[in-house]
């Protein structure tokens, strides 16, 4: 019996691997990612992102991530990924944050795009689908942001959600459920979750549709469209029924009294059916492809990495246990000897300057004056 429900675990755990999609992964394990993200040309005085692991980490190559790299600067640049619809499905965000700057004022948060985002061009005004992560200045606000757009305005989460403001990496997930549920996991625990017409105004009392608006003459509702190089094949049209070869007719049958005999109709092996065009992705359908960063930092030295979009919770856990799980403890051990050395340094420095001012007498002072005083006494012999 044991055995038995060991392979239907077994089973269920291959089936959630296989059956699961990564819409986008990015690891920041080269300078390939150059190829990949697009820097925006909207202004020219953007900040500057470059590949680091930081000044502590838990591995070199598996820690190297995307760095903020200048100080009162916006940044903003992004990636895009084949389309897709998360209709009935379960949809995951996640990446690593790590703030070890100390940072005292900056987002360090993603932004989820539409299809037709000109990456080139964004800013901070650039509309979004989500907005997702945490964001700090002051002592007052450390938050983590879970931002919707709906109808053209962008819904804030009604809960307050509290995000990590240490030097370490941390693990941001944001998981929404086809039953329209969602949960915020910080470094794989639940921090939050419920449902998202109670936790966000997706549906606002007192408002109607507004009777002047239209839709835009470029909209299109259709995400297929037919190939007009697709044609029907010639031998395409046949009869769904046809006469029973092997039918005859009754001998007893009269036509003067039962009317002329005709056989009877059976289904037709050769017929394909109604035909219609292959259908091919329509280019003017919007939908959601292009991730990526849009924020502002007063301290530089945030570092962004292991970004998955996902529609398997499962497998968002075992990529995020794969890349921050292996590396956070090393990386906080690496941190912890380099603030002993700091402190030993530190202590060292203290006793020096503590010997150095013992080391001073106050009869020092007195000579001093006595020289001085030598300098402008006049002897009676000199009278």
């Amino acid at each position: 019996m044991i055995r038995t429900t060991y392979s239907l675990l077994l089973l269920s755990f291959v089936i959630a691997i296989v059956y699961s999609t990564d819409y986008f992964v990015e690891k920041f394990e080269d300078e390939s990612y150059t190829k990949r993200w697009v820097q925006s040309a909207a202004k020219s005085d953007l900040g500057e992102f470059k590949l680091s692991h930081g000044k502590f980490y838990g591995d070199a190559k598996k820690d190297l991530g995307l760095q903020t790299s200048q100080d009162a600067r916006f940044y903003a640049m992004s990636a895009k990924f084949d389309s897709f619809s998360n209709e009935g499905k379960t949809l995951v965000v996640q990446f690593t944050v790590k703030h070890e700057q100390k940072i005292d004022c900056g987002g360090g948060y993603v932004k989820v795009y539409p299809a037709d985002t000109n990456q080139k061009d964004i800013t901070g005004d650039s509309p979004y689908h989500i907005m997702f992560g945490p964001d700090i200045c002051g002592y007052d606000k450390k938050k983590v942001h879970v931002i919707f757009t709906y109808k053209g305005k962008n819904l804030l989460i009604k809960k307050d959600i509290k995000c990590k403001d240490d030097e370490f990496t941390h693990l941001y997930t944001l998981i929404l459920n086809s039953d329209n549920t969602y949960e915020v996991r910080i470094d794989n625990e639940k921090v939050e979750s419920g449902k998202l017409e109670e936790d966000w105004d997706f549906t606002v009392p007192k408002r109607i549709p507004d009777p002047n608006a239209k839709k835009p003459s470029d909209w299109v509702d259709e995400e297929k469209i037919d190939d007009s190089a697709d044609k029907k094949p010639e031998d395409w049209d046949k009869p769904e029924h046809i006469p029973d070869p092997d039918a005859k007719k009754p001998e007893d049958w009269d036509d003067e009294i039962d009317g002329t005999w005709e056989p009877p109709m059976i289904d037709n092996s050769a017929y394909k059916g109604v035909w219609k065009a292959r259908q091919i992705d329509n280019p003017a359908y919007k939908d959601i492809s292009v991730i990526g960063f849009d924020l502002w930092q007063v301290k530089s030295g945030t570092i962004f990495d292991n970004i998955i979009i996902t529609d398997s919770v499962k497998r968002a856990e075992e990529f995020g246990n794969e890349t921050w799980g292996k590396t956070k403890d090393a990386e906080k051990k690496m941190k912890d000897s380099q603030d002993e050395v700091e402190r030993k340094k530190e202590e060292e420095e203290r006793k020096k300057r503590e010997a150095e001012d013992k080391s001073k007498t106050p009869g020092d002072d007195d000579d001093t004056d006595t020289e001085h005083g030598k300098s402008t006494h006049v002897h009676d012999d000199e009278l």
